[in-house]
């Protein structure tokens, strides 16, 4: 039998990936170089290389204008292709197929990373006028419905804290007090979010949290359109029941069982 022999710096450079890659998904920001080789352990021209490899595959990206670096979008439709093999995607995409034939719109399944959310996956409708795909991207929270119905399910300390203004949680937020006010709302809806404009000027985006066995939120179905199919007698008497039933199905399968009211 012959055994392939494997030279320690080769094994060395695969470890060095996966821990660039796990650093860069931890991170909701992109890092600069020194960063990045201080943590690998690793000279600026060795983490250089490895970077610059990583970026001609497309799974990392590098912006051009500040030089730092993050995951691209080819990571992120790795990603997609493993994750379409868990539980989670197996039970919320014939969901998506029925609510997308119901409304005629794109919908998506959603769920959080750091302050960010992933579009995991996807069924578009049949319109011509119609969104970019977001499959695999990357959005802060507060630019769209699945975001801010996630978000304001979180512990009312993270609310509390944007509404204060608390250093280095309104970072990049527009307006964290009126934002805060928005979440608050949200949360006492439980977790049923609408957003205008966020997604680009004329999208509309609703959203409904899901939660696992425990009660926690472990993503959101968002519903995406625009302005002019998206009004607001539509969305209150069509598409938030309709998402509402779906997402509390999704959530059955994962075990939630919604508090039922108490009578005296």
């Amino acid at each position: 039998m012959l055994e392939a022999k494997i030279g320690s710096g080769s094994i060395q450079a695969v470890e060095k990936t996966f821990e660039l890659l796990e650093i860069l998904a931890e991170q909701p920001a992109p890092l600069p170089l020194n960063v990045i080789a201080d943590r690998l352990e690793l000279s600026r021209n060795k983490a250089y290389r490895l970077l610059s490899t990583m970026c001609q595959q497309g799974i990392i990206e590098r912006d051009p204008v500040g030089g730092k670096y993050s995951l691209g979008v080819s990571a992120f439709a790795l990603a997609q292709k493993m994750i379409k093999g868990t539980a989670m995607i197996q039970l919320a995409h014939p969901i998506l197929e029925k609510l997308a034939h119901d409304h005629d719109e794109a919908v998506y399944y959603t769920v959080m990373q750091g302050e960010e959310v992933v579009f995991l996956d996807m069924v578009d409708c049949g319109q011509q006028v119609k969104a970019v795909s977001l499959i695999g991207k990357r959005l802060p929270f507060f630019t769209n419905a699945a975001g801010k119905a996630m978000k304001a399910l979180e512990s009312m300390e993270f609310l509390n804290r944007l509404a204060a203004k608390k250093r280095g949680i309104s970072k990049n937020i527009p307006n964290p007090v009126i934002l805060a006010s928005e979440l608050m709302e949200i949360r006492s809806k439980g977790g049923i979010a609408v957003d205008y404009n966020g997604l680009g000027e004329g999208i509309i985006s609703v959203a409904v949290a899901v939660h696992d066995y425990a009660g926690l939120t472990i993503g959101a179905l968002i519903l995406l359109g625009p302005s002019f199919r998206l009004l607001s007698e539509r969305i209150e008497q069509e598409i938030i029941p309709s998402l509402v039933e779906s997402a509390g199905i999704i959530s059955e399968k994962f075990g939630y069982t919604p508090l039922l009211p108490v009578f005296a």
